[in-house]
């Protein structure tokens, strides 16, 4: 999909309390596997503020709009994914939503947009996953379909908590197909030789380029890593 733009952002480190109450990459506490354990799941609201800023912050910034926009997570990221994607304001109704071993978190404080109840979800997960266990899943699905949500795709694998090559190939025809290529939606990137020293900086941080740049004095050395970048030369 060479027209799509990933943005892959990284859970906050936090205590867990299943890890002994030590600090781990998470997007939210978790006190258990079972589904009153479940209900709890401290940091949650502020995991959705953070992605519902990115998604904005995207479209502030390109103008690309909300409904070219889609979530996708694996397990916690999943699970986030499907509890900020289905309470969005209609305003802003994504593509669509890609769970991976992911389920329902925070149940007692979901609602569902009532806009969004025909919102494509595809939910990829393991039959034989010891953590999130396939039941949850089912659960999941039942729940939301019983909130009205109408085109939930569940789909079953050989597989414990990961993922696998069909199902990779499952996600990627369903993301195709909610997000097909539309040149409507074309964002044009500014020019680096008109950016300022400020934006060049901010562009190459963005793109991950920071190291590249050490040492640059000159305006046009900032210019030509970002042109090579921009064109496949690095």
């Amino acid at each position: 999909m060479p027209y799509a733009k990933f943005i892959l952002p990284t859970a906050p480190t936090q205590p867990v309390t299943m890890n002994m109450g030590m600090s781990m990459p998470a997007w939210y506490d978790i006190k258990g596997l079972d589904e009153r354990a479940n209900e709890s799941c401290k940091g949650i609201v502020e995991s959705r503020d953070r992605i519902t800023k990115i998604m904005k912050d995207e479209h502030d910034a390109t103008g690309l709009p909300f409904a070219r926009m889609l979530l996708a997570g694996f397990s916690q990221g999943g699970a986030l994914s499907l509890w900020t994607g289905l309470q969005l304001p209609a305003e802003q109704r994504p593509a669509g939503i890609v769970v991976m071993s992911g389920y329902l978190a925070a149940a007692g404080q979901f609602t569902l947009t009532p806009e969004l109840k025909d919102l494509p979800i595809f939910h990829g997960h393991g039959q034989m996953d010891p953590m999130v266990q396939f039941s949850y899943a089912q659960k999941t699905q039942k729940r939301l379909q019983d909130a009205g949500l109408t085109n939930y795709e569940l789909k079953a694998y050989p597989i414990q908590h990961s993922v696998s090559p069909s199902e990779i190939a499952d996600v990627l025809k369903f993301i195709q197909k909610v997000l097909p290529p539309d040149d409507t939606c074309t964002i044009k990137l500014k020019d680096p030789s008109e950016m300022s020293v400020k934006e060049l900086k901010a562009a190459i941080r963005k793109a991950g380029l920071a190291s590249k740049a050490i040492g640059f004095m000159e305006k046009r050395e900032f210019i030509q890593l970002l042109q090579n970048h921009r064109a496949g030369k690095l």
